[in-house]
């Protein structure tokens, strides 16, 4: 008995002394910058030669009877050697027998591979393969579905030096913040600055074509703008590897399961691995030629459907995009059935910084998960029913206030402690004046306005200037801001020339009856020079910085302009707005154009003094805008953009002299193009009916700085030409990189190829002629007269990822006028893109 007692308390403890014997080493194998698992990696003892693939999940263990004086080599396509050396500095972590750590890969080991030409290219076959099933594949292959989008974005600023970044003088005050400072895996700190989460029901039916997005829930703490908050769902973020074209920002990327891939991908077929019974096979990808827009990275792919499980992207050194150092794009996709994969999530990772990687920079960090998806069912079109337009955005205003009970049930993933303690960090921010106070600031440095109380100043780029006519120009702008009143905005400025010593002066107001859809009437009194100024992003000549870049020679045309106007706009669902307005002016020549008694009705009097009634009818279907209490800022359309405008000129009214028609009409559009680049156009007619002075009639857009205007004709100067009846077009085509990629050193600078037409056809009336241009008149208008004025240019933009250079030729006509113009002219401007 005492026997049996002995056996079963060895069988009971050996296998303890056995597992106090074994030596675990485990771990988990990730992406050092998108921090995403990697499947079957393969690790091998540098010594001993065994070695094993990590697990599906990137999970390892490895079991020593004692710890080996090796090395273990962890080697993954597309990313550099990792090389883990097990000695006394390893061991010293172990815990209970057990070394638990991350194992962290970086990227870059394409470049060092050999490329073995092949009888038979498995990975040209596996992509064809991929692209042939692609319609079987593609969610948009569903009659219909939905799904419940979760969207978090999160912005952390990298390589923060505490020490350093705490005595910034903008920092100091709250230095409480640094608290939240966090070590990566790899050593890098990084500070988290915000976090946004987004909970909508999304809809979508193929034909017709309709989509629907409900929100539920939005947290923007410190953003209370509702155009910012439909933008966090997945309307406007919508990524589908699928596609021939992946979104960048601003730019259009080549996917690599394109049905032209193989023009800009080498592919190569790794190994097979099974995933829950599933066989999927590993296919790597990388760019042919260097300096396109193109990515590098791998995916694993299901067989026999030949659907994507798992896809990496990620951005190649070469790749012409500004300010990202670093970029990753995963989709992963689920079995909802026995044979369909559906997209389950996303993510993107971009690094981004002015001065690169080492300094200062930020991490922008989107994941997206997909839940309750629904596949071809009547739910989805019964909701879809309610759209009246074929794209719809619903944020009920509720969905803004969710308390903390309903992102903690409703999120589909927990917060980790960082994004907890950064939503009470920020919290904290909001409530301190010191805070407020920085924001106002920078605020007022970047966009030239300041809120004071209910009012605002600004812009203080127009305070001072400088011109012949006027000498020191000095300008006081003052509004109201929504602080005053939410539906009603009154704003004016008073400026003062101490060389003509006389005051300038403008008051205008804005009340707004309803914003959805947007309904308003305005109006105006102003009497000051006509600048011309047109477009909202046109450099005008009342700012502190035209005076240094105007055109040597030509002088500045002042024409005095008394103005009242009234006008009532309203937006529609459907993109059609309609604004009517009236306006009396009195214009007055100053200098350098033809006084008013060249047009003197009698002796006693030589007013030019008009009364107009104006109908403009604008359609911009599906247009989107970023709207603040009173403006907004238009994000363009996918469609063109038309616009039709008359205007009817009265005698008599108000002792207006004269009697006209104008009939205008114009169709722009902005595409892209890929993988050409983008494509702008404008298309534009007009005519007026009447015996006018010039003022009145069309006056072709000149331009007198050295400025590029997009919408002018730069070598043609203000008032050059003049028409009654014209028509023409504007055409810019940037291309991108273009030639620039051939040459190492411009496709390192990442300088970028465009090329701009500008025709303009017109024609004056030969009573026009007469009443503006009579036998002995010392200012000659011209006129084209039928003949086509071209310009045509070409550049480099890009440069120090800012500037832009504009070199453009006179083609048409010829010869030139006798007024100072040019055949030739070097131009610039500049703009932050990516």
């Amino acid at each position: 008995m005492r026997g049996w007692k002995l056996l079963f308390l060895l069988l009971v403890c050996l296998p303890g002394i056995t597992h106090a014997q074994t030596k675990v080493l485990k771990g988990i194998i990730k992406d050092v910058h998108s921090d995403e698992r990697i499947p079957f990696a393969s690790m091998q003892l540098v010594k001993s030669g065994t070695g094993r693939l990590s697990d599906s999940s990137g999970a390892f263990v490895f079991r020593f009877d004692q710890w080996p004086a090796d090395t273990i080599r962890v080697t993954y396509v597309g990313y550099q050697d990792f090389l883990l050396v097990i000695d006394s500095a390893l061991v010293s972590k172990e815990k209970n027998g057990v070394i638990d750590l991350s194992i962290l890969l970086e990227r870059g080991k394409y470049t060092g591979e050999v490329v073995v030409r092949q009888k038979i290219d498995r990975g040209y076959l596996m992509w064809k393969r991929i692209v042939k099933h692609k319609p079987k594949n593609d969610r948009y292959r569903f009659q219909n579905y939905s799904y419940e989008l979760y969207n978090k974005l999160e912005i952390d600023l990298k390589n923060i030096k505490k020490d350093k970044f705490g005595k910034l003088p903008f920092v100091r005050q709250f230095k409480f913040v640094l608290n939240n400072i966090d070590t990566t895996e790899e050593g890098s700190t990084f500070l988290p600055v915000y976090l946004t989460e987004a909970i909508s029901d999304y809809y979508y039916q193929a034909s017709p074509k309709k989509r629907r997005e409900v929100f539920k829930g939005v947290k923007t703490l410190g953003v209370n703008n509702e155009s910012v908050a439909k933008l966090l769902g997945g309307m406007d973020q919508n990524l589908n590897f699928y596609e021939n074209f992946i979104p960048v920002f601003d730019k259009l990327f080549v996917s690599p399961i394109s049905n032209n891939g193989d023009n800009y991908y080498r592919y190569r077929v790794l190994d097979t691995q099974y995933v829950n019974k599933q066989r999927l096979i590993h296919l790597s990808f990388t760019p042919k030629r260097k300096g396109e827009l193109t990515f590098e990275g791998d995916c694993w792919v299901h067989d026999p459907t030949w659907a994507i499980q798992k896809m990496n992207l990620r951005l190649t050194k070469e790749a012409n995009i500004n300010f990202v150092d670093k970029l990753s794009l995963i989709q992963e996709f689920k079995l909802i059935n026995d044979t369909t994969w559906f997209l389950a999530r996303d993510k993107f990772v971009v690094d981004m910084s002015l001065t690169g990687d080492k300094h200062l920079s930020a991490i922008g960090r989107k994941s997206t998960t997909y839940e309750n998806i629904v596949v071809n069912d009547t739910s989805v079109t019964n909701e879809l029913a309610k759209n009246s337009l074929i794209e719809e955005t619903i944020l009920p205003p509720q969905v803004t206030k969710q308390p903390d009970s309903f992102w903690v049930e409703s999120r589909h993933e927990e917060l980790n402690k960082n994004e907890k303690a950064l939503y009470k960090t920020i919290d904290t921010l909001l409530s301190l004046p010191a805070f407020k106070r920085v924001t106002k600031t920078i605020n007022f440095l970047v966009t030239g306005y300041s809120n004071v109380g209910n009012f605002e100043i600004g812009p203080w780029y127009n305070w001072i200037t400088y011109n012949q006519q006027e000498g020191f120009r000095t300008r006081f702008d003052l509004g109201t801001n929504k602080h005053f009143n939410k539906n009603l905005f009154l704003h004016g400025y008073l400026a003062y020339g101490f060389k003509d010593q006389e005051f300038k002066y403008q008051f205008d107001g804005k009340y707004f009856f309803n914003r959805n859809p947007r309904t308003y009437v305005s109006w105006m009194v102003r009497h000051d020079f006509d600048r011309g100024q047109q477009y909202y992003d046109e450099i005008s000549q009342d700012n502190i910085f035209a005076l240094a870049i105007r055109k040597s020679g030509v002088p500045i045309k002042f024409l005095m302009l008394d103005e009242r106007r009234v006008e009532f706009f309203r937006d529609s669902k459907i993109g059609l707005s309609v604004s009517v307005s009236g306006a009396h002016k009195d214009y007055d020549p100053v200098a350098n154009l033809p006084y008013k008694t060249h047009f003197a009705k009698t002796a006693a009097d030589s007013s030019i003094k008009t009364a107009e009634f104006t109908i403009k009818l604008r359609y911009a279907y599906l247009e989107k805008f970023l709207e603040s209490t009173f403006n907004r800022f238009s994000l363009g359309s996918k469609y063109p953009i038309v616009e039709f405008r008359y205007t009817r000129g009265v005698s008599g009214v108000l002792d207006s002299r004269f009697d006209y028609h104008k009939i205008s009409a114009s169709i722009s559009d902005f595409t892209k193009i890929p993988p050409f680049g983008t494509l702008y156009y404008n298309v534009f007619a007009g005519r007026t009916y009447g015996k006018l002075p010039y003022m009145l009639l069309d006056v072709a857009p000149g331009n007198e700085i050295y400025y590029y205007n997009k919408y002018a004709f730069n070598l043609m100067n203000r008032y050059e030409y003049l028409h009654d009846r014209y028509a023409g077009i504007n055409v810019e085509h940037n291309i991108g990189p273009g030639i620039f990629r051939f040459v190492p050193l411009t496709r390192k600078f990442k300088f970028r190829q465009f090329w701009s037409a500008k025709a303009l056809w017109g024609g004056l009336s030969e009573e026009n002629r007469q009443y503006n241009m009579p036998a002995g008149s010392p200012y000659i208008f011209e006129s084209l007269d039928g003949k086509p004025y071209v310009e045509i240019g070409t550049g480099v933009d890009n440069i120090f990822k800012l500037f832009r250079v504009d070199f453009l030729w006179r083609v048409s006509p010829t010869p030139l006028p006798k007024e100072q113009v040019k055949k030739f002219g070097v131009f610039f401007s500049f703009k932050l893109a990516f």
